[in-house]
């Protein structure tokens, strides 16, 4: 118990946990398509890692620090792209930076997070983005939309989670856990079909087996489960692909 309270702290709390899943959701196809560079997997985990923290402390006593640390970042962020990338690389980071802020930042009147049921898409397109967009030259629209319906899918069990304390409507709160459920299935399996006709066999093969586990914990994502269960568990939906990747490697 204790383990799993200090994991909750230091790992899933400080947004480190989240944060490499991302960027290891974004490794999986960068090795689909043969674009693996270190110096992008730091930029992808410092750009999570900082959006991330912001989102989570901005209204907190923290706040300053956090914005210190988010202008330590990138910097450190533009100076990998400077010395390993191109004009282009940088444009496109800021964009999904500015995508970030619009999400939820405090000196918006009206930002995303407080627009009815957008929320979900939105988390989907911006991950999309760095998966299809920013380590390639032009944006790969299967990756693209893989990334996006998977990604929504997963935003969804949050939703359930959350449906008693979110100020905004979400999808539990106008059609019920169930449906809900329902357009999680739906959207991971149109994520699976498409990954089976665009990415290259081992790695669609992965994909499906990640699929088949997210829809068990889609499955059983419910109000009352712990908080470690959504956090931890339907949060390391998005890594699956990846070890699975790996495993079928490795054997």
């Amino acid at each position: 118990m204790n383990f799993l309270k200090l994991l909750k702290k230091f790992v899933i709390d400080s947004q480190i946990y989240v944060s490499l899943m991302g960027t290891l959701f974004a490794v999986f196809f960068m090795e689909e398509q043969n674009t693996f560079r270190f110096p992008s997997v730091l930029l992808i985990f410092i750009t999570y890692f900082s959006g991330y923290l912001y989102t989570k402390y901005q209204f907190t006593k923290y706040f300053f620090k956090i914005l210190t640390i988010n202008i330590i970042a990138g910097v450190v962020c533009a100076f990998l792209i400077y010395h390993n990338h191109n004009e282009i690389r940088l444009i496109k980071w800021l964009i999904i930076v500015v995508l970030g802020l619009l999400y939820n930042s405090f000196f918006l009147d009206v930002y995303i997070r407080k627009i009815p049921l957008l929320k979900v898409f939105y988390v989907g397109l911006v991950w999309a983005l760095v998966n299809a967009w920013l380590t390639l030259p032009e944006i790969n629209l299967p990756i693209f939309l893989i990334s996006f319906f998977f990604i929504t899918a997963l935003v969804l069990p949050f939703d359930i989670r959350d449906m008693k304390s979110d100020t905004v409507k979400t999808f539990p709160m106008l059609i019920g856990v169930q449906n809900t459920k329902y357009i999680a299935y739906l959207l991971v399996f149109i994520s699976n079909i498409l990954s089976i006709f665009y990415l290259k066999l081992d790695f669609s093969i992965a994909f499906f087996l990640s699929g088949i586990i997210a829809y068990i914990l889609i499955y059983f994502s419910e109000n009352k489960r712990d908080d470690v269960y959504f956090s931890f568990g339907v949060e390391t939906c998005s890594v699956l692909p990846f070890l699975f990747l790996g495993i079928m490697k490795y054997f």
